[in-house]
C-alpha cells in the first residue's frame, strides 16, 4: 500500500512539476527568446532555425535515444518516469503555448521563468525522475561527481545552450539573460531538492545526559550518541549527546532537553542527507 501511495504521490509531483516548468518557460522565458538550457532550449534553437514544428515535438525527437542510454545507467525505475517526465514536459509546452502573455521585461521575464521552471524541474527531480534530455547526461554526471550539488551541475551544462541561444538570434543580450535564468534554475532546483530532505542535528551538554538520552529514545524515537568533553576552564569531564532529528521533532527535543535541564547548552544546525536507522538509505542513485 505505502509503495502504490509512494508511486502515486511520485507520480503527481512529476506532472505538477512539468505544468511548473511549461508556464514559466511559455509565459515567461519564450515570449523573450530566452530559455532555461537544456534539451527544451536547444529544441528553441532548433525551431528558430528550422522554421517549423515545435518546441515539444522537437524535445521529444531529441530525447528518445538518450532514454537508452538512460535506462542503462541509471535503471528502469529511472526510465519508466523520464518517459513519462519528457511526454508531459512536452505536452505541456504546448499547450500552455496558446495561453495570453503577460508583458515583462526580459529581466522580470528571466527571474519569474527561472523560479517557475527551477521549481518544476526539482519536483520532478526529488520524485526520482526527469525530463530527459540534459537531465539525463546531468543524472550521468552526478554519478561521476557525487559530491557537486546536482543544481550546480545543471547550470555548468545549460550556459552552453544559453551561449548557443545568443550566437542564434544575434543577440548577446538573449544570452545574457538566458544566462540569469539559467543560474535561478539551478539555485531553485538545489533549494527543492535538497530542502525536502534537511534534518536537525542537536549537540547537548548537561550534567543530566543519561536521563536526555534515555528520553530522546523513549519519545523521539530516535537514537543519540555519547561524546567525551571536557570544559576548559572547569577542566572536569563531561558526556556531550550527539542526536538527529527529523525537522519537525526539533521544538520537541528542545522542549524535552528544558524540562530535564534548563540550564543544558544546546546547539542546533542543518543536517543534509542524514543517512542510517530511521533516515534515508544511501544509494548512488541518491541526488
Amino acid at each position: 500500500m505505502k509503495n502504490k501511495l509512494k508511486i502515486l504521490l511520485d507520480f503527481l509531483k512529476i506532472t505538477v512539476g512539468c505544468a511548473l516548468f511549461g508556464l514559466g518557460f511559455d509565459l515567461f522565458l519564450a515570449p523573450h527568446n530566452l530559455n532555461a538550457g537544456g534539451i527544451s532550449g536547444l529544441a528553441m534553437v532548433i525551431v528558430h532555425l528550422m522554421q517549423f514544428s515545435t518546441i515539444g515535438i522537437v524535445s521529444a525527437v531529441i530525447n528518445l535515444p538518450l532514454f537508452a542510454i538512460g535506462g542503462v545507467k541509471i535503471g528502469k525505475s529511472f526510465f519508466f518516469s523520464s518517459l513519462i517526465g519528457m511526454a508531459l514536459l512536452s505536452l505541456f509546452v504546448d499547450a500552455f503555448a496558446v495561453l495570453p502573455v503577460p508583458e515583462t521585461e526580459p529581466l522580470i521575464g528571466a527571474l519569474y521563468g527561472g523560479v517557475l521552471c527551477g521549481f518544476g524541474l526539482g519536483l520532478v527531480f526529488s520524485a526520482g525522475g526527469s525530463t530527459g534530455g540534459s537531465d539525463i547526461i546531468i543524472r550521468l554526471l552526478k554519478l561521476r561527481y557525487q559530491n557537486v550539488p546536482i543544481g550546480m551541475i545543471s547550470t555548468v551544462f545549460d550556459l552552453i545552450v544559453a551561449a548557443l541561444t545568443g550566437i542564434v538570434f544575434q543577440d548577446v543580450g538573449t544570452a545574457l539573460y538566458s544566462g540569469i535564468a539559467i543560474f535561478v534554475v539551478g539555485r531553485v532546483i538545489d533549494a527543492v531538492v535538497y530542502r525536502f530532505d534537511y534534518s536537525k542535528v542537536a549537540i547537548i551538554i548537561s550534567k543530566h545526559h543519561m536521563e536526555i538520552a534515555g528520553k530522546i529514545g523513549s519519545e523521539l524515537h530516535r537514537g543519540a550518541t555519547f561524546l567525551d568533553g571536557q570544559g576548559v576552564y572547569s577542566g572536569q569531564n563531561t558526556k556531550v549527546i550527539l542526536t538527529a532529528v527529523k525537522r519537525q521533532q526539533i521544538s520537541d527535543l528542545k522542549q524535552l532537553v528544558v524540562d530535564i535541564d534548563p540550564e543544558a547548552f544546546i546547539i542546533v544546525q542543518e543536517a543534509h542527507q542524514v543517512l542510517g536507522d530511521g533516515f534515508a538509505r544511501y544509494s548512488k542513485f541518491n541526488l
